[in-house]
């Protein structure tokens, strides 16, 4: 595919994009910092550990569909044991919500924590059991059809930074294919399901959401889920009577090639 022959270029590691790859990680701590991204939140599943989630309407939240799945039997997470927490930071959340229901893509077929082949589609909707209606919890916007190069922001929660939401302010698109980012944004076992965001207009908005992390040439990257697409046919499913569980054929997987050695940015033991 057109997305990892570039990512197997020499002239990657030489492109002015990655001398200035991204800063540092920075954790907020105090209100004033996280008031910006009070919609991000961590998801607890249960007793299998959390992923990030973002709230981009009063009762939905997005997230990546790999979290729905506990990854030591395979099975579909309870939704009655799903809580959004959004802006969790320092033992505290500025709402607590429940979840009614949770759609994952059709085309998402899961295969264990490891398996990356329905990337593409490695995104969910999650409804929650009552809205989120405050004033400093405001839903971010969608949608982002950016180009390789493109400065991008990370919010998420993660292996050792579960009780506050970090930010990367700066890093970059470095390939894209339909459907999915190579970016060089920096993520970990519990960032599976955070914005990426691009800045458009003094304004956040989500291009994408966390599914993988990966290595190429022991350089880190991040496979990222667009959209753009996926999100139109996620709220479809939402709309439709039988949901998350019909799907009319099978997942649509994606081959790597040899030298992008994925793994997944998937559970953790909080």
């Amino acid at each position: 595919m057109r997305l990892f022959k570039t990512l197997l270029s020499c002239a990657l590691l030489a492109s002015p994009v990655a001398a200035q790859e991204g800063t540092e990680l920075k954790t907020l701590v105090s209100l004033d910092e996280t008031k910006q991204w009070q919609a991000v939140g961590r998801l607890n599943i249960g007793s299998a550990g959390f992923c990030t989630g973002t709230l981009i309407a009063p009762d939905l939240v997005l997230t990546a569909a790999h979290c729905m799945f506990d990854s030591n039997t395979g099975k579909r997470a309870d939704d009655a044991s799903i809580e959004f927490l959004a802006g969790w930071r320092a033992g505290r959340a500025s709402a607590y919500r429940g979840v009614r229901q949770s759609i994952v893509h059709a085309d998402y077929v899961y295969n264990g924590s490891e398996n990356v082949d329905y990337v593409s589609s490695d995104i969910a909707l999650l409804q929650l059991d009552q809205p989120i209606r405050h004033p400093s919890i405001r839903p971010f916007e969608t949608g982002s059809n950016v180009a390789n190069g493109q400065e991008l922001k990370v919010v998420s929660y993660a292996k050792d930074r579960s009780n506050a939401p970090s930010l990367q302010d700066t890093c970059h698109v470095l390939a894209k294919d339909p459907g999915v980012y190579v970016t060089s944004c920096d993520v970990d076992f519990g960032s599976s399901g955070a914005p990426v965001f691009v800045i458009e207009e003094g304004r956040a908005r989500i291009m994408s959401v966390v599914s993988a992390k990966a290595e190429w040439k022991e350089r880190k990257v991040s496979l990222t889920v667009g959209v753009e697409d996926r999100l139109s046919e996620l709220m479809a499913q939402l709309k439709s009577s039988d949901g998350v569980f019909a799907r009319a054929k099978p997942g649509k997987r994606l081959s790597f090639q040899s030298g992008l050695q994925p793994s997944g940015a998937r559970f953790v033991k909080p």
